[in-house]
């Protein structure tokens, strides 16, 4: 598994929400396992994405796939996103029992 972070701009969070959830089944077929989306504490339109994805060439060939673009064009992304893909090397999970 690798994990895939995106971050970008959108015009409108409530657009973007509304593509990104009309997308579900698209991003499954193309390797999607599960994904976390955070929005700037300052600037709700800011979002950075956290993805957990099949493996790095599903990840690499979904981020520069053509209909890629033309969905974040379509969804109101702002700019040329930034992604990044990442394996995990260490977790801490902290419970009220520690």
């Amino acid at each position: 598994m690798i994990h895939l972070l995106v971050h970008h701009e959108v015009a409108d969070y409530t657009a973007w929400k509304a593509a990104f959830d009309s997308s579900f089944d698209w991003r499954r077929k193309h390797g999607e396992l599960g994904c976390r989306i955070f929005r700037g504490a300052g600037n709700a339109n800011d979002l950075t994405l956290f993805f957990e994805w099949e493996s790095l060439e599903k990840a690499r060939a979904f981020t520069t796939s053509d209909e890629l673009k033309t969905k974040m064009g379509g969804a109101g992304v702002k700019g040329v996103p930034r992604f990044d893909f990442l394996t995990e090397v260490h977790s801490v999970r902290r419970s009220a029992a520690d």
